[in-house]
């Protein structure tokens, strides 16, 4: 049995996935969202430097440096399949 791909409906229909996120990253909301947390890297020091922390955010709101692979990985229960 073939494994459904998670990119499919119609906003990823014909390959429009590449042109759906560029316009996603490109909203002023993520605009925001990302300078807010690149600030926050460079504050800490390790925006840059390779060490290959991320800023984490924890449930209640604060942040913590996390080594970027977990706080990538990470997926809600809500986004699990």
């Amino acid at each position: 049995m073939a494994r459904k791909s998670k990119y499919s409906g119609p906003k990823y229909a014909n390959g429009n996935y590449k042109s759906y996120q560029k316009a996603y990253d490109s909203s002023e909301l993520q605009i925001r969202k990302r300078s807010k947390l690149n600030k926050e890297n460079r504050k800490r020091g390790t925006y840059g430097n390779g060490d290959g922390k991320d800023v984490s955010h924890k449930k209640d709101g604060s942040t913590v440096l996390e080594k970027a692979s977990k706080n990538r990985a990470r997926v809600g229960k809500a986004r699990k399949a």
